[in-house]
C-alpha cells in the first residue's frame, strides 16, 4: 500500500495549534489504496518542551510517530524524520497551519503525472479574529511548471519571491533525499528545497486552495530576525547560486518520472 509521509517540525514552544493541524490531517481523503503516516519532529530534546508536545498529540498510532533532535531549526528536524519515513511521497506540513480539504487527493494526482517530481497549490492566509485573505496574487497558471520557471522568478531585481508558496510542498521521496532534504539555513530552508527541485525537475501547480496558513505574531516569518537585511540577502543569495548550480548538473541527475507500479 502506498504511503504519503506529512512532516511536521515544532519548535518549542510552538505546539498549541498541533490539535487543529491534525484534525486538519485527519479528514484527508486519499486515492483508493493510499495512506498516510503523521511524523513529528520536536526541534529540542529540552525534556520540557518534549512533553508540551507530546501532551497535545493524539493517540493515532501507529499512524503518528513523534521524536525529538537536537534544535536545528525547521529544515534539520524535518530532514531528521526521513530516517523513519515510509512514503513514497513527502508533504510538508507547519505545526501551526491547516490543510484544505483534498489537498493530499491533489497532490498525489499531480505527482501520478510523467515526469513532475513536486506539487504545490494556493494558500489562504488566515488572521486572528478570523480574517483571510490570498496569500499570492502572482501564481503560476494551472498544471505543469516547468523547471527552471520558480526561480527565473525569485532571481529578479523585483524581488517578489516565489511563485508558489513552498509550505505547500509534496515531494517524491527519492527526488528529496537525492537533494539531500533541507537547505542548512537559519531560515527559507523551504524555499531553498522548492528551488532546488525546480532546477532539476519540472513540477504542478493546483489553482484550488491547499493550504490554511497561519499568520500571527509568533510565527518565525513574522520575527525582525528573519528580516535582518544582511542574513536575508545572504540566504537568497546562496539559495539561488545553489538552485543555478543543479540546474547546470540537471543531465547527470537523470531524473525520471517512474510511476508508481
Amino acid at each position: 500500500m502506498p504511503v504519503l509521509s506529512v512532516i511536521t517540525a515544532v519548535a518549542p514552544g510552538m505546539h498549541e495549534h498541533l490539535p487543529e493541524t491534525y484534525e486538519s490531517l485527519r479528514t484527508q481523503e486519499l486515492p483508493a489504496g493510499w495512506e498516510w503516516e503523521w511524523l513529528v519532529q520536536c526541534d529540542s530534546m529540552d525534556e520540557d518542551h518534549r512533553a508540551q508536545i507530546r501532551a497535545v498529540l493524539p493517540g493515532d498510532e501507529p499512524r503518528l510517530s513523534y521524536r525529538a533532535s537536537r534544535t536545528g531549526g525547521p529544515g534539520v528536524a524535518r530532514t531528521m524524520t526521513l530516517a523513519r519515513a515510509r512514503g513514497e511521497l513527502a508533504k510538508t506540513l507547519n505545526a501551526d497551519d491547516r490543510l484544505a480539504q483534498g489537498s493530499l487527493m491533489r497532490d498525489i494526482h499531480g505527482l501520478s503525472q510523467p515526469d513532475v517530481h513536486w506539487a504545490a497549490s494556493r494558500v489562504i492566509e488566515f488572521w486572528p479574529g478570523g480574517g483571510q485573505r490570498p496569500h499570492s496574487a502572482r501564481t503560476p497558471p494551472a498544471g505543469r511548471v516547468t523547471s527552471g520557471e520558480l526561480l527565473s522568478s525569485y532571481w529578479s531585481p523585483t524581488d517578489t519571491g516565489l511563485l508558489v508558496h513552498p509550505a505547500t510542498l509534496c515531494v517524491r521521496m527519492r527526488t528529496l533525499l537525492a537533494l539531500g532534504g533541507w537547505m542548512a539555513l537559519p531560515a527559507s530552508e523551504d524555499t531553498a528545497l522548492m528551488l532546488a527541485l525546480d532546477a532539476v525537475s519540472d513540477g504542478w501547480y493546483s489553482e484550488e486552495v491547499g493550504l490554511l496558513y497561519r499568520c500571527w505574531d509568533r510565527q518565525m516569518t513574522a520575527q525582525p530576525a528573519h528580516f535582518e537585511p544582511e542574513e536575508r540577502n545572504a540566504r537568497r543569495r546562496i539559495i539561488a547560486i545553489r538552485a543555478e548550480a543543479l540546474r547546470s548538473f540537471k543531465d547527470s541527475f537523470r531524473i525520471r518520472g517512474a510511476q508508481r507500479s
